[in-house]
C-alpha cells in the first residue's frame, strides 16, 4: 500500500468522521428543541454508526486511525514506521477541520466559528483520560485477540463513552482541535482544548503501556489484525485476516 493512499485514506476518513460528529450534533440539537439528552443520544448513535462504517471502509488501507493518539500508539508498538507518524497526524488534523467545514456548510453555518461551549475542570480532564484510556484499551486488546470485531468494539465503546463521561468523550486531539472551530452542540472553547489534549495523551500512553503488557504481541508470522493495514505485511504460511 503506497504512502499516498494511506494519507488520503486517513485525511478523508477523519473528515468524514468530523462531518458525522458535528452534523449529527447540529441536527440533533435542532430537532430536540432544547432537550439536551435527546440531542446527545442522537449525536452518540450517529457517531457510533459512522465509526463502524469508516473503520470498515478505510481499515485495510491506512489502519483507520483517524486519531493522533492511535497513530502514536501504533508507532510505539512498531506497527507504523516512525517516518509516517507526522504525516498521519498532519492529514488527520487537516481532515478534521475539513469535516467541520463540510458539516457547517450542510447546515448553513459559517465555515468556521470559535466555540463558546465551556468544557474545563478536573472532572472533564479526568473524563478525557478515562475515555482515551478505554479507547486504546479496546483497540489494542481486540486487535491482538479478535481483530475482526475491532471496528464494532471501538464504535460501541465510543457510543457508551458519550454517556458515561462528563466530557462526552472526545478522546482524540485532532477532533478536539477541530471542534474548537465549531460553535455548535459538539463544540469546545479553544482555551479548553489544551487541557483535553494533555489528558488524552496521558490516557493513551497509560493504556498502551498496560495493554501491550496484558496482550503481548503475536509472533511475526501470526495473523494481522485490528488497527494495522494487512497489506503492510509480508504473506507467510499463516492466513492474513482483513478487518
Amino acid at each position: 500500500m503506497t504512502a499516498a493512499r494511506r494519507y488520503v485514506a486517513e485525511g478523508l476518513g477523519t473528515a468524514m468522521l468530523l462531518a458525522v460528529v458535528i452534523g449529527s450534533g447540529i441536527m440533533g440539537n435542532r430537532l430536540a428543541d432544547g432537550n439536551v439528552a435527546i440531542a446527545l443520544l442522537a449525536n452518540a448513535i450517529a457517531t457510533g454508526a459512522g465509526l463502524v462504517a469508516l473503520i470498515l471502509m478505510f481499515g485495510t488501507i491506512s489502519g483507520a486511525h483517524f486519531n493522533p493518539v492511535v497513530t502514536l500508539s501504533e508507532a510505539w508498538q512498531k506497527n507504523l514506521p516512525g517516518s509516517q507518524v507526522l504525516p498521519y497526524i498532519a492529514v488527520q488534523v487537516i481532515g478534521a477541520f475539513a469535516g467541520v467545514a463540510a458539516a457547517h456548510l450542510m447546515f448553513g453555518e459559517p465555515v468556521f466559528f470559535a466555540s463558546t461551549h465551556e468544557r474545563t475542570g478536573m472532572a472533564q480532564w479526568w473524563s478525557e483520560f478515562v475515555a482515551t484510556f478505554g479507547l486504546l484499551a479496546v483497540i489494542i486488546s481486540c486487535s491482538r485477540s479478535r481483530p475482526t470485531v475491532t471496528p464494532f468494539a471501538v464504535a460501541l465503546y465510543i457510543t457508551a463513552a458519550y454517556w458515561f463521561t462528563s466530557s462526552t468523550s472526545f478522546a482524540n486531539p485532532a477532533v478536539t482541535l477541530a471542534r474548537a472551530a465549531s460553535d455548535t452542540f459538539a463544540g469546545i472553547r479553544p482555551a479548553d482544548a489544551p487541557g483535553f489534549i494533555v489528558a488524552q495523551l496521558l490516557g493513551a500512553a497509560a493504556a498502551t503501556g498496560l495493554f501491550c503488557w496484558l496482550y503481548p504481541p503475536a509472533p511475526k508470522d501470526a495473523t494481522v489484525g485490528g488497527t494495522v493495514a494487512p497489506g503492510d505485511f509480508q504473506r507467510g504460511n499463516s492466513t492474513i485476516e482483513k478487518v
